[in-house]
Parts: C-alpha cells; structure tokens; sequence
C-alpha cells in the first residue's frame, strides 16, 4: 500500500478544514495520579469527541477532502466501530451515503452507533483479509472512494489536529503517549509532534496480545500474519506499513501491556477522572504505570482515545 505520510503542513490545513465540525476537547488533570507516577499527567479527552472517539478528525478531514465529483459517489471503509461511526457522521455532514464493511464479532454498542449514524452495513468474517476483501468489493459496486481506517495521508492528518490542540493547550510537554492499533493516531501525533518540537519523545501503548508492531519495530518488518487476542477490541488492527514507517522515522517507543493491567487503569481513569473510556484508552495509563521510572519527573500528555462501551459487557 503506497501512502504518503503527512506533512506538518497538511496536520495544520487539517485542523482548520475540520475546524466547524469537530470538538476541541479538553486535558484534565489529576493530582493523585501525579503523585501515583511521580510526573505530571495530561490527558486529551478524545472519548469527548463528536462520536465518542479521536476517529471523528481524519474521517471529517478525508470527507472534506474529496472534490464534489469523488463525493457524490460516498465513502467505505471496513471499522470494528470508531472509525467506521466516525466516517457515517462525516459524510452526514457532507449528506453523502457512507458504506461500512464490520467484522462479526464486533462491539454490539459500536455497531449501534454505526447505524444511528445512518451509514449503510456490510458484514464480513472478523480478518483483516476478509475486511479489506469485502471493502473493495463494495467500492467496486458503488465507485465510492475508500477512506481507510489508518493507511491514509488524510486521515493520519485528521489524528495528527489531536496534538496541535494538545499542545496548546499543555504546553512544554516532552512526552506524549497514544495506543497503538493500526497507527493512524500514533503517525499523525508523531508526526504533528515532532513538527513542533523535535525533543518530544513519542511512545505507543499496545496490548501485549495485539503486539504486531512492537514485534515489528523488533524484527525491521512488518509482520502480515498475526491473530490478536486481546480485549482491547480498538486495538485488535495490524499495524499498516506507512504507519510502521513513521513509528520508524519518529523513534515511537511502544510498551507492552497485559488485558490485566488494561482493565485495572481503565477502572481507575473512571474512578479518579469520572470520566467513561474505553480498555483500548485505558492502556495509555496502563504503560505509563508500568513503567513509572521512565515517566517520572516529565511532563506527558496521554492521548484517551474513546468512550465507547457496552455497558451491559464491562470487562470487570
């Protein structure tokens, strides 16, 4: 898959083309997690994005993106939940059709959402072959153009408005920690970072059942045949190969965490920030208290990715 990767210039006409649809969400603060690692925690409050997730900013970007001709025939993509709810309320606020490819086994509440947003479901067996298998077939059917969940200039850009804003709104910041799926996130903060102050340092938090792109970033490759097993199901997605080549070029350190840990921080972040994320968020918090030495004495900023839960299935 040749995808350029995004420029800091292409992140900053993002953040003002999404600028009318988006939210600008907010960093809290918490003392006794502070004082837990010993560093000053800022957490960007994505779960308070429009759709409940970070998603939302490159799919509006790569919407908005499209010439009116590109437009008229709809977007697909193939989405576990957060991104492909995100395209549905892009293209509603373009009023153009968005056509979802969902793999079995997907969060019931997420698949809900996907269509309260009105875009039109495609089902497939839950592998990344069969996913993309069934999106181009649907693209082939409709001429919609693919918007893919991660592997996309424009949607690594949309991600990369996530630190933009987070910078200044905490600023001197020198580490900045997102979790690790398929890297659209990672690649655009990296990126965004890294175009403001080289100094940042960048880590990845990745469930350590979902670890392709530690075990990539390890092995100078990226690996094609991996099968997760991890709860954090927003984080079950192979790395792509242009996210893999930023993580590379922007020295993104990725920790490892177990569902255990994931679920101990995901219980804490509701408790001490009363604030509702998501397992795959929770991991940020979970590898910065893994790791507390690393932390310690710094200034991170922890990207909470999103908010969607089946409440009635809570991991506890």
């Amino acid at each position: 898959m040749n995808v350029r990767l995004p420029t800091i210039e292409q992140i900053r006409d993002a953040a003002a083309r999404i600028a009318p649809y988006a939210n600008v969400t907010p960093v809290l603060r918490h003392p006794a997690l502070d004082a837990m690692i010993g560093a000053q925690l800022h957490f960007k409050c994505e779960n308070l994005q429009r759709g409940g997730a970070f998603k939302f900013r490159g799919a509006c970007n790569a919407v908005w993106s499209l010439s009116d001709e590109e437009a008229a025939h709809g977007v697909v993509t193939h989405s576990s939940g957060n991104h492909g709810n995100a395209l549905a309320m892009a293209a509603a606020t373009r009023g153009i059709p968005a056509h979802v490819v969902v793999p079995e086994g997907a969060v019931r509440a997420k698949l809900e959402a996907i269509e309260q947003a009105g875009a039109i479901l495609h089902r497939c067996a839950p592998t990344t072959a069969a996913r993309e298998a069934k999106a181009a077939e649907v693209q082939q059917a409709t001429g919609a153009t693919l918007v893919h969940p991660y592997a996309n200039t424009q949607v690594m850009a949309g991600q990369g408005t996530v630190v933009l804003e987070l910078l200044q709104q905490s600023q001197g910041l020198d580490a900045i920690i997102t979790p690790i799926g398929g890297g659209g996130l990672s690649s655009g903060c990296s990126i965004a970072a890294h175009g403001i102050d080289g100094a940042i340092a960048m880590y990845g938090a990745e469930p350590a059942g979902a670890d392709d792109a530690a075990q990539s970033l390890a092995r100078g490759a990226r690996i094609d045949a991996f099968v997760p097993n991890t709860v954090c199901d927003g984080l079950r997605t192979l790395i792509g190969e242009p996210n893999l080549t930023a993580l590379r070029e922007h020295r993104v350190e990725i920790i490892t965490v177990t569902d255990e840990e994931a679920i101990a921080a995901m219980k804490l972040l509701w408790q001490s920030l009363k604030l509702v994320v998501e397992v795959s968020s929770a991991t940020v918090l979970a590898a910065v208290l893994k790791q507390r030495q690393r932390f310690a004495g710094r200034r991170v900023g922890l990207v909470l990715t999103g908010g969607n839960v089946d409440i009635d299935a809570l991991p506890w």
